[in-house]
């Protein structure tokens, strides 16, 4: 099966969700979260991601994770992934009360694929702040792709994780998972990069996102992914967009949806002239997706 057919694939029945003046959007990829060791790569930005996402929630956007939330490669049980980050959960669960929490899946976590993973996996966490066991979002249904529509302009952006446009990230990621959590994971500790990784290999990464972009050119469509961990967002090539991820060394990239204009931004922890730390909020890029505001 080519790149092609498994991208086309994965927009086959995909939620199609309103694109308009009115709407916010907060894409999100590749958080990475882990069981809180020291393989845990998530760990370093949970904070600024933590404050991001409560800036989100607090303005009214709908959150949209474009698959690898969670390191289901490295570490077999999710409840101790929910466990270490339950603050996270928390914060997704008052997303989802409120119909603003899209979660897609990628190559690191493909088990949320499994029909009834949310039932057996989601049902509920145990909250440190009341002692007591909450519920989480056991109906929510992960997608492969998503879509947001602009009736008015005929316009669509594509969402999806990125992963389909290399092999052993997709058809092959038995295989891959096997060699991640037996052998590259163990090697990390020594400094040695997996070469399967898009993320890693500088390579693989200019393969697939060159694949992702001729993919979005030649069906004449707006693609947005992460996958790659390299953050895109650039007027003169408006077709392919990257998110960037939550694991960069200092800082965490998303891009937020705005009616018809995409911002690229940075979080980043940052400091003031007296010297105190916060986070800060920066726009690295923006474009206007269609027409004009409505």
């Amino acid at each position: 099966m080519s790149y092609d057919t498994r991208l086309d694939r994965a927009f086959q029945n995909a939620p199609v969700l309103p694109l308009n003046n009115c709407c916010r959007y907060c894409l999100i990829s590749d958080c990475h979260r882990g069981d809180g060791s020291s393989n845990d790569n998530f760990l370093k930005n949970q904070n600024l991601y933590f404050t991001a996402l409560k800036h989100y929630y607090a303005n009214g956007f709908t959150y949209i994770e474009l698959g690898d939330g969670d390191e289901l490669w490295e570490n077999r049980r999710m409840n101790q992934i929910i466990e270490i980050h339950n603050n996270v959960f928390w914060l997704f669960s008052l997303f989802h009360r409120q119909n603003r929490l899209y979660l897609l899946y990628g190559n690191h976590d493909m088990e949320k694929k499994k029909p009834g993973y949310s039932g057996r996996v989601f049902q509920a966490y145990f909250c440190t702040d009341t002692q007591c066991s909450q519920e989480l979002f056991p109906d929510l249904v992960f997608h492969e792709g998503l879509i947001l529509e602009n009736c008015r302009h005929d316009y669509r952006l594509y969402l999806t994780h990125g992963h389909q446009a290399d092999f052993w990230n997709s058809t092959g990621w038995r295989v891959t998972r096997f060699l991640v959590r037996y052998l590259w994971r163990p090697l990390e500790h020594f400094g040695v990069l997996d070469p399967t990784s898009a993320a890693k290999n500088y390579t693989r990464k200019d393969r697939v996102e060159q694949r992702l972009s001729e993919y979005a050119s030649k069906n004449d469509i707006s693609l947005v992914t992460g996958h790659t961990h390299r953050p895109r967002l650039d007027p003169l090539a408006p077709s392919y967009l990257n998110t960037g991820s939550c694991v960069h060394p200092r800082c965490i990239t998303c891009i937020e949806i705005l009616g018809n204009t995409a911002v690229l931004v940075k979080w980043a922890c940052d400091t003031r002239r007296d010297n105190t730390l916060y986070v800060s909020r920066d726009v690295l890029a923006q474009m206007t997706l269609f027409g004009q505001p409505d």
